[in-house]
């Protein structure tokens, strides 16, 4: 791996944005907050004795729901240490403060109260066979974005590349101590590998507390599985 000045539409910066993404996604994301790199315009990579390689990078993230951008300075870590079979989740320190503070109150609160009594529990694929998703349902796909940033962060190294590609089934589950329940099933893009990787996950949401994953399963590899369409 280069260290020093990295070129900002190369791999090294783009993953290491990527990183950013799915941490902002993780601890600040909802049903209708979502986060993407919009571009790298500079960075620089270190080897950090006895810990790993540390990425200094400025990049502009962008909501992708209200369509809000601001420039963000961030560091991410990528930790290094005796071979492990999981690697550790890469430290991240971020100030995209505008981003963190959009006002989605009014609306995640009409959701929640929606699904909080909703007696016919919902499930569905996203997006379809055509890759369409109805406007209705675009809630349950950011919330599959969040939840799969969780598993996105803590899997990335300075080797990956990930997208979530579709959420082949969402079903709510019942509602329990006021926090709305969902099982997804989510199909993760490793664009380096180009692998698809599919994951299972039991989280819980609320307005208050936000995203909870409470259990998570990678399921067994699908040799025959199609690579599924495509959805921003």
């Amino acid at each position: 791996m280069a260290t020093g000045e990295l070129n900002p539409n190369h791999y090294p910066a783009q993953r290491a944005a990527t990183v950013v993404q799915h941490y902002l996604n993780t601890y600040y994301g909802s049903p209708y907050k979502v986060f993407g790199v919009k571009g790298v315009h500079s960075g620089n990579a270190e080897d950090v004795a006895d810990s790993g390689r540390k990425y200094q990078l400025n990049i502009s993230l962008q909501d992708f729901i209200s369509k809000s951008t601001e420039n963000c300075s961030a560091e991410v870590l990528f930790l290094r240490g005796e071979k492990q079979q999981q690697p550790s989740p890469p430290q991240v320190q971020a100030s995209c403060y505008e981003l963190s503070a959009i006002n989605t109150k009014v609306q995640e609160e009409a959701f929640y109260q929606k699904y909080k009594t909703n007696q016919s529990l919902m499930s569905a694929h996203l997006p379809d066979s055509y890759g369409h998703i109805e406007p209705g349902m675009e809630p349950f796909w950011h919330l599959g974005t969040v939840a799969s940033s969780f598993i996105m962060l803590n899997q990335s190294t300075e080797d990956t590349l990930y997208n979530m590609a579709q959420v082949a089934n969402v079903t709510q589950l019942e509602t329990e101590n006021n926090q709305l329940k969902f099982d997804y099933h989510v199909l993760l893009h490793e664009m380096v590998s180009q692998a698809i990787i599919h994951w299972k996950l039991l989280f819980s949401w609320s307005p208050s507390e936000g995203v909870k994953v409470l259990q998570q399963e990678q399921l067994p590899h699908c040799h025959d599985c199609e690579k599924p369409p495509n959805s921003n």
